[in-house]
């Protein structure tokens, strides 16, 4: 972590960053009831940013949370060829909180199994989830938290679409592929771009993947490259998106398993709005489009861990 001070401007930027992804963060703890009272929650440290920056926030907001949660960051050293062991030990003892630095040679494995020019991800993902279960499990952790946000959950909702012919994409929240963790995704609603400004404002010692870095041609980069040239030309486009994403109506869909399709007839009455195919979206006083919100799901857990 850089010793350099920050500038006054910097200092009001940081602080209203950190207000605003705190708040994104509470949002998703509330609305999805990720940590309760009691709760241990192991926060997978990669040492991007992304994970950096869950555990800020998750520190900061158990400061000011009137219930009682623990926190314990894991990192799992993958033994890639010049890992600098050093950075994140020395990181988390100046936080002063308990880690856990665990040595799984998942590297050499994904280079052995995976042919050349082929990539990597899917094999290391599994590799590296089956550890860190194991550690939740050892350590006594009731939440295993990731460092996933808003842009990856759209991300992932593409890849399925284009690729595996699923409406399917992260889920703020979970049970394990092994049924044993509740998985939580805090960052749900906040914003890679805020996520790399906090970074940089909070000077976080970034460890870069190298292993997935010289990946260029992923799918997910592709899908990641599409969605940036869109909001480039049409912004708010993304914002839309991740709204739908919560905002699903199976009846204008074409999942059967969903919506029963089946005993539908003259007598069913108008359903969702009737066979309208598209919404016209509610203009606002000056005739630009107005953003939709979903109500906030006023639950007891929104004033514990809201920022006031």
């Amino acid at each position: 972590m850089s010793n350099t001070p920050l500038s006054a401007l910097q200092k009001t930027q940081l602080m209203k960053l950190e207000k605003k992804l705190r708040r994104h963060v509470g949002q998703a703890i509330s609305q999805y009831n990720m940590i309760e009272d009691g709760d241990k929650v192991m926060v997978c440290l990669s040492g991007g940013k992304d994970s950096y920056a869950m555990l800020s926030i998750l520190m900061l907001l158990k400061e000011s949370a009137p219930i009682h949660f623990d926190i314990v960051a894991v990192n799992l050293d993958q033994k890639q060829p010049g890992f600098p062991e050093h950075i994140l030990p020395q990181y988390l003892n100046e936080l002063g909180i308990e880690y856990h630095i665990v040595e799984e040679d998942t590297y050499g494995i994904v280079k052995e199994k995976v042919p050349e020019g082929k990539t990597t991800c899917s094999l290391c993902s599994r590799l590296r989830r089956a550890i860190l279960y194991k550690v939740a499990k050892n350590i006594g952790a009731t939440k295993v938290a990731l460092g996933h946000h808003r842009d990856d959950m759209i991300e992932t909702l593409m890849l399925n679409m284009f690729y595996g012919g699923k409406m399917k994409a992260m889920p703020a929240k979970l049970v394990s592929d092994n049924g044993e963790h509740v998985v939580i995704r805090p960052l749900a609603f906040c914003k890679e771009s805020e996520l790399i400004q906090y970074a940089a404002l909070k000077h976080f010692p970034i460890i870069p993947c190298n292993l997935c870095g010289s990946q260029p041609n992923m799918q997910r980069q592709n899908i990641k490259k599409m969605l940036n040239d869109w909001h480039q030309e049409f912004p708010g486009r993304i914002e839309s998106m991740f709204t739908a994403m919560q905002n699903v109506v199976p009846s204008h869909l074409c999942d059967n398993e969903l919506f029963n399709f089946s005993d539908i007839n003259s007598n069913s009455g108008v359903i969702n709005g009737g066979d309208t195919a598209f919404d016209e979206p509610e203009l606002n006083f000056n005739g630009s489009a107005k953003e939709t919100k979903m109500p906030t799901n006023k639950t007891e857990q929104l004033t514990i861990i809201e920022v006031q």
